[in-house]
């Protein structure tokens, strides 16, 4: 496979790990450029990587690389995205892929007309305990998710529909294959001045029904979802990337005995390496990654709608 020379615009607190990971894959990746507004960051990294090229405007990078990871804060993913696009550059794009469904749609669009990878930084999609029950999620009735999380700042400038409801929004879709049909929604602020706890219900075609949950005002981090099925309960801690499976055995159980327990194999891994490889790989294979912008927008839409339910 070709090398592929990769710059990350933002350095910040999930960018960082973005250019460990890339310095890291060097039998697949060139890191060749860093770029952050913020000089004394720059400062820092310029030690820990010599031979790359550092720079406080994005702009300079473009011409050095194949394909970048853009890391800065959600409300410039349009902007900064669209230019690299432009730019002829494949684009890893953090989540949520904008905050506008009309800027996702032209994104796509962008990338589409230009032949260009654009993958979108779900990053749970690669989480090992979900690669390892996707098998067995054939048609969910009911879903519950919990994602509560302490508060973080640097993440403020978004609510926590798309800084972590969003996350579970798109594995639920991903496995629902059914047409969306009611949304309900209650939040309210905490911290910020947008919504910091949420609780929403998603209603489908097909009569499943998906309860989320999401926070960032709790005092410790709890990442779990409960999918319940005709024939079984899958229980996953996305965390420790543990999964439970109880699966009845028999058409019309009597005992436990007709119930079979099942702890899947799981080969724990870092999930965000395992999206830059994806990435990676995408761009060399020319091939459509597993979470596109398309994906993306879809998860996009759903949050938009939760979002609008919460009058705060």
């Amino acid at each position: 496979m070709k090398k592929i020379n990769v710059g990350v615009i933002g350095i910040g607190n999930l960018g960082q790990h973005h250019a460990r990971i890339y310095y890291s894959l060097k039998e697949d990746v060139n890191l060749v450029a860093i770029a952050d507004i913020d000089e004394t960051k720059l400062q820092k990294f310029k030690k820990l990587y010599p031979d790359v090229y550092f720079t406080t405007d994005y702009r300079l990078i473009l011409d050095k690389v194949d394909a970048i990871s853009l890391a800065v804060p959600t409300s410039m993913h349009y902007e900064i995205g669209k230019e690299v696009l432009l730019n002829n550059k494949h684009l890893l794009i953090e989540k949520p892929i904008t905050t506008r469904l009309h800027e996702a749609e032209e994104l796509i669009n962008i990338a589409q007309g230009k032949n260009l990878t654009l993958q979108v930084g779900h990053v749970e999609r690669f989480n090992p305990v979900i690669q390892g029950i996707k098998n067995f999620v054939v048609e969910p009735k009911f879903i519950e998710s919990l994602r509560l999380s302490n508060f973080d700042p640097r993440v403020a400038d978004v609510g926590v529909v798309l800084d972590l409801m969003i996350h579970d929004i798109d594995i639920v879709l991903s496995f629902v294959k059914s047409d969306l049909t009611s949304v309900e929604a209650y939040g309210t602020k905490v911290f910020t001045d947008k919504e910091d706890i949420v609780k929403a219900r998603l209603r489908f075609k097909n009569g499943c029904i998906c309860d989320l949950t999401a926070s960032r005002v709790s005092p410790a981090k709890y990442r779990k979802m409960h999918i319940f099925q005709n024939d079984s309960y899958i229980s996953v801690d996305f965390i420790h990337q543990r999964a439970k499976i109880y699966r009845k055995k028999t058409k019309n159980p009597k005992s436990e005995q007709d119930i079979e327990f099942i702890r899947p194999k799981i080969v724990k891994d870092e999930p965000l390496k395992l999206e830059l490889q994806h990435f990676i790989k995408a761009v060399a294979e020319k091939r459509k990654p597993v979470v596109s912008g398309e994906h993306a927008r879809n998860a996009l839409f759903v949050a938009t709608e939760i979002i609008k339910q919460l009058h705060i």
